[in-house]
């Protein structure tokens, strides 16, 4: 089968550094071009301002990536649907619980693809955590995800914006690989959410998890999330059972998507909306770009290297498994997984 055409929309820091070099390797997908505010630098692929654009002048387009803030992804996977094309929606991947809902039964009706890219669950660890806690009672679970913002996201203006989910634009990775290995539902129970006084979402938060997976009332099963830290950052989930075996996940990581249970799987979703229903709210002080230099942190490619493996102590067997790998090999699977095949209005039966 040939290679996939590719639209990819939303051509920021992280699309150019990361997602176009990905596509422009893959052998199952084609950049068919890209559609954003400004041209990107050169890769061979042309530029559009608007998905009508791009699909009036390339109808032989097969699907289309998101990677623009969550807030515009329901009404441009509705505009690509429309036009017959599959949809790969980066994280997380709504606004809101029902926007998700509506394009997940749009999309099956349509006979399209609606593919939500979960990242941080790409990677062979999570299915071997997931597999060691099958069955299993919890003592104790605790998440610790902190990163510098102004190294991730420096200078984007949009995290802040009610909607746009703040700390928990990397808060959901954790969550995603939580939903996966964890042997019962997860609930929310409690939350407390940090808002800077300048800014519209949170930079930090804590949450007190329930399952019936607990061993007892004293099982404490938490995660907290900072966009405040400095330095390396922290990527950790660790996981400790009634039988005594102790599970560290260093490194976040991702698992494979079970395409058994449809490819938008919302399971993380739920407890970044339920812990702002639920969590008390903490004003903190104001949050500026600008760090004591003066100037914009580096997001150089040297300090995005993985925390080392000592960090563990001996006792817990470190789950680390290979590099993750991008949504997109994900994506061809839930294509091919699907009887319909790709096709453009024109040619539509």
């Amino acid at each position: 089968m040939g290679a996939y055409s590719l639209a990819l929309i939303g051509v920021g820091k992280v699309a150019r550094d990361r997602r176009l070099p990905v596509i422009a390797k893959s052998r199952r997908f084609r950049p068919a071009c890209l559609i954003g505010r400004e041209p990107p630098r050169p890769c061979g692929a042309p530029h559009f301002s608007t998905p009508a654009e791009a699909c009036a002048a390339l109808p032989e387009i097969d699907a289309v990536a998101l990677r623009t803030p969550p807030a515009a992804r329901h009404a441009l996977a509705l505009e690509a649907l429309a036009a017959g094309k599959h949809v790969l929606l980066e994280k997380p991947p709504a606004t809101t619980m029902a926007e998700l809902r509506d394009l997940t039964t749009r999309f099956a009706e349509g006979g399209r693809v609606v593919f939500a890219a979960w990242r941080s669950r790409y990677n062979a660890a999570v299915e071997i955590a997931k597999a060691r806690l099958a069955g299993a009672k919890l003592r104790r679970l605790a998440v610790d995800w902190r990163e510098d913002v102004r190294r991730f996201h420096p200078g984007h203006q949009w995290i802040w914006d009610a909607g746009n989910f703040g700390v928990f634009d990397a808060g959901v990775n954790a969550l995603s690989i939580l939903t996966k290995i964890a042997p019962e539902a997860i609930f929310v129970k409690s939350a407390e959410l940090v808002d800077p006084s300048s800014r519209d979402a949170p930079i930090a938060a804590s949450l007190v998890f329930a399952t019936l997976a607990a061993e007892n009332e004293r099982t404490r099963l938490t995660a907290r999330f900072d966009w405040r830290h400095e330095g390396e950052h922290v990527w950790n989930i660790d996981v400790e059972t009634a039988a005594g075996e102790r599970l560290a996940r260093r490194r976040g990581g991702a698992a494979l998507l079970d395409l058994g249970r449809g490819a938008a799987d919302p399971a993380p979703f739920p407890l970044v909306a339920d812990a702002f229903m639920v969590g008390a709210r903490r004003v903190a002080e104001p949050f500026e770009w600008r760090g004591p230099a003066g100037a914009f942190r580096a997001n150089d490619a040297a300090s995005q290297s993985f925390s080392p493996s000592s960090r563990a102590k001996r006792s817990r067997p470190e789950l680390v498994g290979p590099q993750p790998f991008d949504p997109l090999d994900r994506f061809v699977a839930s294509l091919l997984a699907t009887t319909t095949r790709l096709t453009t209005p024109d040619r539509a039966g």
